[in-house]
């Protein structure tokens, strides 16, 4: 097949993939992810270089296309590459950022702001929530615990922090998680493939929705305090490993 290649692009998807092995092993979004950062921190992709579709590159490694679009969401979060609609995913940088990149948040955003959104919401919860509104958070947590997608389980788990929120009874809790939503998603889930966190977090959920279900509010407010500091030092652990 004839190679284009300009100034500052290649599209790399029948040379520098060619030759690569199906991925095999049980993780295959943290194999994809964990292969493609390799290569371009060690810069056998260079910079301004095109990558494959997510067709091509899910035929080379053997896996779906969904693996790799979540593979790609992760290192486009480390900022080594950004997808350009129509246009394909082009390789930025050979060393990751010092936050991570969640579309218009940043994870220093979300520290920032989650603990005096997401605290108070917990506790309100505590106070206010119906059962039906119990009965929805038992239902997330089971769901998250028997899931075995990864991007499911990340939509799961932006779902249980809205329903959280809902549960407060405050609407600007409610519309501000809403709001943040797609950049908790996007946090969780290079979280979640680079550290592997699914588990924990699914512990620290149903310590957070049994103070909920006690009427604890302090119980739940320190609850949630514990898990988004979890979340914190998995992201922490992810931007030292970068420099």
């Amino acid at each position: 097949m004839h190679h284009t290649r300009t100034l500052v692009i290649m599209n790399l998807s029948d040379s520098w993939t060619a030759g690569q092995q199906p991925i095999t092993r049980t993780s295959a979004s943290e194999a994809v992810f964990n292969t493609l950062r390799a290569a371009i921190e060690a810069q056998e992709i260079p910079l301004g270089a095109k990558l494959g579709s997510e067709a091509s590159l899910a035929s080379t490694y053997g896996v779906s296309r969904s693996v790799v679009r979540e593979a790609l969401r992760s290192c486009a979060a480390l900022g080594l590459t950004r997808t350009e609609t129509g246009r394909g995913t082009f390789v930025i940088a050979h060393r990751p950022t010092r936050d991570l990149v969640l579309g218009g948040f940043s994870s220093a955003d979300l520290y920032e702001a989650r603990p005096h959104i997401e605290i108070p919401a917990a506790q309100l919860a505590a106070a206010r929530r119906t059962s039906e509104d119990l009965e929805r958070l038992t239902g997330l947590i089971e769901d998250m615990e028997s899931e075995d997608g990864a991007e499911a389980w990340v939509q799961l788990d932006a779902a249980f922090h809205a329903a959280i929120a809902r549960a407060s009874g405050n609407s600007v809790f409610d519309r501000v998680v809403g709001d943040i939503r797609e950049a908790m998603s996007r946090q969780s889930e290079t979280v979640n493939l680079v550290t592997g966190r699914r588990t924990p977090s699914n512990a620290e959920h149903r310590k957070i929705v049994a103070a909920i279900g006690a009427a604890d509010t302090e119980a739940a407010g320190h609850a949630m305090a514990e898990h988004l500091a979890a979340v914190q030092h998995a992201v922490s652990t992810i931007v030292r490993s970068t420099k």
